[in-house]
Formats: C-alpha cells, sequence, structure tokens
C-alpha cells in the first residue's frame, strides 16, 4: 500500500501578484522604490508582480512594510461594497431655525477625511453655521432648487447644477430662495 505523504500548499501567486500591483500603484510608489524599502531587487518585485517569482513569507512581509498593508491584503482583498440610502431614507437632522435637515450619506470612514451628506430646505429662514475646525472646507452640489451659500460675509447664489466651495472653518450659510431645494453638501477634514 502506497501512502500519500500531502504536499504543502503552494501560494496564491496570482492573488500575491495582483494585490502587489494594485497596493503599489495605489501608494503611489515605483518599482525601485518599494524594492529598495524592501530589501529586494526591481527585477524579484517585477516577476512577483507578474505572477512568475516564487516568494517566501519573509519577502512578502518585507514588501508588506514598505506597502504599509496587512499581509492579508495581498491573499484576500478587500471586497468593493455597495450602499444605497433611498431619497427618503438615512438619518436626518433638522435645523433649530431654519427648515433646513441634514441627512447623513457617508460617515468619514478611518483613513478618510470627509463626510458626505444630504441637505434639504425650504425658503424663508436662513441656516447659519458657526465656524468649524480649522481647514474645513464645505462643497455643495445643488441637485434641484435654487440657493444662497458660502461664507456668511459673501454667501453666492447657486442654481440647479452649480457647484460651490468654501472655508466652513468661518461663519457660513445655506439659504433656500426655490422650494424643494436639494443639495450634496461635503464637509472636508484638510
Amino acid at each position: 500500500m502506497v501512502q500519500e505523504v500531502p504536499l504543502p500548499a503552494k501560494p496564491p501567486l496570482a492573488s500575491i501578484a495582483s494585490g502587489l500591483r494594485r497596493e503599489r500603484v495605489r501608494a503611489s510608489l515605483s518599482l525601485s522604490e518599494v524594492a529598495r524599502q524592501a530589501g529586494i531587487s526591481k527585477s524579484t518585485l517585477s516577476q512577483l508582480e507578474s505572477g512568475s517569482g516564487n516568494p517566501s513569507l519573509e519577502t512578502l512581509w518585507a514588501l508588506c512594510v514598505a506597502l504599509n498593508v496587512p499581509f492579508s491584503r495581498l491573499l484576500d482583498p478587500p471586497q468593493p461594497q455597495v450602499q444605497v440610502i433611498r431619497a427618503d431614507e438615512g438619518a436626518a437632522v433638522a435645523a433649530a431655525g431654519a427648515d433646513y435637515r441634514a441627512t447623513l450619506l457617508s460617515a468619514c470612514p478611518p483613513g478618510a477625511r470627509r463626510d458626505v451628506y444630504r441637505i434639504d430646505a425650504e425658503p424663508g429662514t436662513v441656516r447659519a453655521s458657526d465656524p468649524h475646525m480649522p481647514g474645513v472646507v464645505e462643497h455643495v452640489l445643488l441637485a434641484s432648487g435654487r440657493a444662497l451659500v458660502g461664507v456668511a460675509d459673501a454667501p453666492v447664489e447657486i442654481n440647479a447644477g452649480d457647484y460651490v466651495a468654501y472655508p466652513a472653518d468661518l461663519a457660513h450659510v445655506f439659504e433656500a430662495l426655490a422650494p424643494s431645494t436639494r443639495a450634496v453638501l461635503i464637509s472636508e477634514h484638510i
């Protein structure tokens, strides 16, 4: 009787190759720079990215350190997620002194510095905002209606389809000038 001896599993070269390439491009680093930081030759890294190399665990760890990614990212990349929030859904918060509601659409994930809101406003009152933290910039894309938006001392009138960005570390306003005014507001923390 012949006894079968299991062979060691081969590394998933295709996953490693695409993961190395993806993460190097994401980091905006050249082959030479990643190879230098990892302490390997550029030709070795090129072979690994083409799927023809045979990497050791130590080489892969060194590359992960150079790319500043966890080891698992090379073997099991994050999957894109789709999030849908319908027009009448989401966590909305109303302003106290204006017919103005902000619905959080996308909270700032770790490492990013921005939040995305849908704004629903009606004419008749002004939504005045105190200055936010230093360096905050707000971006507004008006989807429908008309509004006066921006720094409190010099707001600009925008129409559906118009975009405005302004420093939100200064007092700023949003005033709907037409019924059913709707906008997307991105608060960017620089």
